[in-house]
């Protein structure tokens, strides 16, 4: 299929908006792009910001390291030569004799990713899901958010600086953030899709450490996953992603709206 993210994020993303206002009319739902364009990561937070958001929901899709493999095409002949000498001292002649092999031909093509599932994301410490953990250590680190620039997506946690944002955002956001991002994976889960768990990071993912609110990043699917790549394409793959997503978002807030006995 050869499909490029930005356009299977921007369907899903697009079911997801309509979900949420048919299910939650009173909540004001605003999307960052609802067309072809790109938007810079920085962009989104101050989207996100400027509207006073109560919880941000990134829409992305994964890309895993492929690996090369080779498959015998044919066969071709060869001439390869002997090499001899003669004589002894100054009359020693070199001698170069032709013969021919049959030796194989190969191509080499990239094996399709068998990894496949939706995973979330949000920016804390240090925690990576069992399952992801297991992956990586079959195929590598993959890509978490292709259109991200390290030179302003990076955060220090060993700075002073850095472990104090890091204590604010947890202080306010961190506990929410893992909330509905649990919800995500569990509702995703119910759907039998694979869900691929909860995951924290510190570095990486611009729009999860500049937004003033929880928020969570979830990778819809590995692309290039053959199986995967047909499901984010599809209609009804898309919906059944909008509305999962949408029913975590619903239990979220009724949670936070309910008033919990004991609790502050």
């Amino acid at each position: 299929l050869r499909s490029k993210e930005k356009d299977v994020t921007l369907a899903i993303s697009k079911k997801l908006v309509a979900e949420l206002k048919k299910q939650l009319p009173s909540v004001n739902v605003i999307p960052t792009r609802t067309s072809d364009i790109y938007q810079d990561p920085r962009e989104k937070a101050r989207i996100a910001n400027e509207n006073k958001g109560d919880l941000f929901l990134c829409i992305h899709a994964d890309s895993g390291p492929l690996k090369t493999g080779r498959r015998q095409i044919g066969t071709r002949t060869v001439t390869r030569y002997k090499v001899s000498y003669t004589g002894k001292g100054k009359k020693r002649k070199k001698k170069s004799t032709p013969y021919e092999v049959v030796e194989p031909v190969y191509e080499h093509f990239k094996i399709p990713l068998t990894i496949k599932g939706t995973s979330v994301y949000l920016f804390a410490a240090h925690k990576t899901s069992d399952k992801l953990k297991a992956i990586m250590k079959d195929v590598g680190e993959f890509e978490i958010e292709t259109e991200s620039d390290s030179t302003y997506s990076s955060f220090d946690i060993n700075t002073p600086e850095g472990r104090a944002l890091a204590q604010i955002y947890a202080k306010r956001y961190q506990e929410k953030s893992d909330l509905i991002a649990t919800m995500v994976n569990d509702e995703i889960d119910a759907t039998g899709r694979p869900a691929l768990g909860v995951n924290q990071r510190q570095t990486g993912i611009w729009v999860l450490q500049a937004t003033n609110m929880p928020a969570i990043l979830i990778e819809t699917g590995f692309i290039n996953n053959p199986e995967d790549e047909r499901y984010l394409n599809s209609e009804a793959g898309q919906q059944e992603l909008a509305e999962a997503i949408t029913k975590a978002v619903i239990r979220y807030k009724t949670q936070l709206e309910t008033p919990q006995t004991g609790s502050k």
